[in-house]
């Protein structure tokens, strides 16, 4: 409580005397004041990000380029965004139809219930049509967490539209990470010997047991992968009741769904070995890594979401607190730790990790409405304020939020702040 009561001192009562620009004097302090930039407000929220998609969802191939100096018609991996992080724009564009009906606007609904369809299209004509079994390095799947992003996003399509096609590829995208492939025949993402999620498979030599890396960016998908499943298949879904044993071409050892009670099992298990191996109950740190028994304790934003969202979605399941407060300490880390002094998602360098804050709004907004802890919204709001206020004349923003953004922009960087703001309405 005291922590939270210094905070909230920090953010309301004082004012911000230095910026980046004076951090070298050792007698310079930093005093935070909430309203040092001007609030944003709702209608800021549908320019953000009618000019994110202006400015980088090709209108040709209705997936998102990778920059805003790319022409329209882009379709080679140089020219668009990565693989993975179009899963994260398709969410977007998924909270956006919500947001649009929790305010009532049945224009905003049919627009963007219509944009999250065509950017589906758009990806499944770009991706070899979500044939998981494709590695080609151009357009295809080649690690096991870039498949496991987009079971999660069809997943929650699903759950919001209710089209079977949406449960069909989350199911068999599922299926593909944690059993392997049946025609690339690699030993599958789950250790069946030692617990947790590999990363990634020998694309050359597919039987190879090639890599040891178990990254926190596909154990804690996968968990939320397992548990939205879980509550968007409905009990009375006779195909649900039981695991597939039929499987791809009649091979039991590739099923191509699983039950809704083994979706749950998955998460409990990943979630536990993760937690055991993957974060630090006495700071709240996730850690980037494990190799064998070597943990890089690298923090970042993202996996400290996936980390909160694991936390939380397990906790709405099963009530049990100790879920709950995995989940408060990986955010108090976030933003007493990661965040400091100014309280300010960091940020860094690498060309796709302007997306981090995207992945991690979606889950500190399950954290914060739908677990109760709405200690943390002042915070978010004072990200989204401070980066809208140096967004550019295009209303595009980077992943600096106390700095304007380059003249190019990513499509990664810019998608920060548009995400923050569709799931965080202002109270002002």
């Amino acid at each position: 409580m005291k922590q939270y009561m210094l905070l909230s001192t920090l953010l309301f009562s004082s004012t911000l005397l230095c910026t980046t620009a004076c951090s070298d004097d050792s007698k310079s302090e930093y005093k935070l004041d909430y309203d040092v930039v001007t609030p944003y407000t709702n209608a800021d929220t549908w320019t953000a990000y009618d000019a994110f998609n202006d400015k980088l969802l090709d209108k040709q191939t209705h997936i998102y380029k990778k920059n805003t100096d790319t022409a329209d018609g882009a379709n080679t991996k140089s020219t668009v965004g990565a693989i993975w992080t179009q899963a994260i724009y398709w969410d977007m564009a998924m909270n956006a139809y919500k947001r649009a009906v929790k305010d009532g606007n049945t224009d905003k609904q049919t627009y963007y219930q219509g944009l999250a369809s065509e950017i589906f299209e758009g990806n499944k004509n770009h991706y070899v049509g979500f044939n998981w079994h494709d590695q080609n390095q151009e357009n295809g799947w080649f690690i096991y967490d870039d498949i496991m992003w987009w079971t999660i996003s069809n997943a929650r399509a699903y759950e919001l539209f209710h089209d079977d096609k949406y449960l069909t590829l989350a199911d068999e995208s599922f299926c593909r990470v944690w059993y392997g492939s049946y025609i690339l025949k690699d030993r599958g993402s789950f250790d069946k010997q030692n617990g947790g999620m590999f990363w990634m498979w020998n694309n050359s030599n597919p039987s190879d047991n090639s890599d040891t890396g178990k990254m926190s960016c596909i154990n804690f998908p996968t968990v939320i992968a397992a548990a939205t499943l879980y509550n968007g298949i409905a009990t009375s879904d006779t195909k649900h009741q039981s695991d597939d044993t039929a499987g791809f071409g009649g091979d039991a050892n590739y099923p191509r769904w699983l039950s809704r009670n083994t979706y749950l099992d998955n998460a409990k298990q990943i979630y536990a070995w993760a937690v055991k191996n993957l974060y630090d109950g006495n700071t709240g740190n996730v850690a980037d890594s494990r190799h064998g028994n070597g943990v890089d304790w690298g923090a970042t934003v993202y996996n400290q979401g996936t980390f909160i969202g694991a936390s939380c979605l397990l906790y709405k399941i099963t009530g049990e607190k100790a879920y709950l407060d995995n989940a408060v300490m990986a955010a108090n880390y976030t933003m007493n730790t990661m965040s400091a002094p100014l309280y300010i998602l960091p940020y860094r360098d690498g060309e796709e990790q302007g997306i981090y804050t995207a992945i991690f709004a979606q889950y500190m907004a399950m954290l914060i409405y739908d677990c109760g802890q709405t200690q943390f919204l002042p915070w978010m709001q004072r990200n989204i304020n401070y980066g809208w206020s140096f967004r550019d004349k295009r209303n595009l923003t980077g992943k600096n939020y106390i700095k304007g953004p380059d003249s190019t922009v990513s499509c990664y960087d810019a998608s920060g702040i548009p995400a923050l703001m569709l799931l965080f309405p202002t109270d002002k």
